[in-house]
């Protein structure tokens, strides 16, 4: 993956944890004291937030080009 690419999907990922006030939980990322349904709540909130997002993005692209 493009390094911009990745940088820029990591920074939305805080951007919308963030503002879903997400930001405050803190998961104990690879030291085994979170279970799977822990990090796969907290991740498919925010994932399914930047599904969203990035689909809507890709709409306004294909309208702006289709109009041209």
């Amino acid at each position: 993956m493009d390094q911009n690419a990745k940088s820029a999907l990591n920074q939305m990922k805080h951007e919308i944890a963030n503002e879903l006030g997400m930001d405050q939980v803190k998961i104990p990322v690879n030291s085994g004291d979170a279970t799977s349904r822990e990090y796969g709540f907290y991740g498919g909130i925010v994932g399914g937030e930047m599904t969203k997002r990035l689909v809507e993005i890709g709409e306004r692209q294909l309208l702006k080009t289709k109009s041209n």
